[in-house]
């Protein structure tokens, strides 16, 4: 069985559902410390000014010092960021071919107004990952899990209890996997590579580190042809 594990994103680019598609089980790592400077609250989307970041507002105070876990970390409402990321991804996109047949799904998404951090991310990204013909993924957080542990021990034990026999991984984690716990464990491991087709954007030059949505509303249907079908 193919096992991806990693963090929660917020509407991630598309390597992020590369990973995704490629799995049999794709486990959110919501229960190590958030990184504050990371993904998980934030994603770029291009406009005629360049790339914008659009970052969630969450209560930090403690986040890092007290090594609080993704899954614990809460949104901050004290203003309403969620109409004006929508504002931004409308003033954004919306000359754009697909937007209109895409826009409701992504308004939906600023219409709720969830406690935590991780449930609108993750599911947002289950959303968009089936919006993308991933039908077959299945999904589970490790905070669900119970399984205690550090860095690649952990990864092991996690991979272990859901019977994993492949693990693929992003490039960037050969810098700290330590392959031998994988070859002992008697699990495979892959080193996905980020290689994309570039497709039309609105406002050149093309930038392929940008949220799925700059893909899905210049591309519609056709998006997982630039993922998923190496040209």
């Amino acid at each position: 069985m193919n096992v991806v594990i990693l963090q929660p994103s917020y509407i991630p680019w598309r390597g992020y559902f590369h990973q995704i598609q490629k799995a049999d089980l794709f486990i959110f790592y919501d229960d190590v410390q958030y990184d504050k400077h990371g993904w998980r609250n934030r994603n770029r989307i291009k406009t005629f000014q360049g790339s914008q970041w659009l970052t969630i507002p969450v209560h930090s105070k403690g986040v890092v010092d007290q090594n609080i876990p993704i899954n614990q970390v809460k949104i901050s409402w004290s203003t309403d960021w969620n109409e004006k990321h929508w504002k931004a991804i409308q003033q954004a996109y919306s000359k754009a071919p697909y937007f209109h047949q895409y826009a409701p799904l992504l308004e939906g998404f600023f219409l709720r107004k969830p406690e935590f951090l991780a449930d609108f991310t993750i599911e947002t990204t289950i959303t968009l990952a089936r919006q993308l013909g991933i039908d077959k993924t299945q999904f589970l957080r490790s905070s669900q899990l119970n399984i205690s542990g550090i860095r690649t021990d952990r990864l092991i034990q996690i991979l272990k209890f859901v019977g994993a026999t492949h693990y693929i991984s992003g490039p960037s984690a050969r810098d700290y996997i330590e392959t031998e716990k994988f070859d002992a464990a008697g699990i495979s491991l892959e080193y996905i590579n980020y290689v994309y087709p570039e497709y039309p954007q609105l406002y050149p030059p093309f930038d392929q580190n940008v949220s799925i949505i700059d893909l899905l509303f210049m591309a519609g249907p056709d998006a997982p042809n630039y993922i998923f079908t190496m040209r």
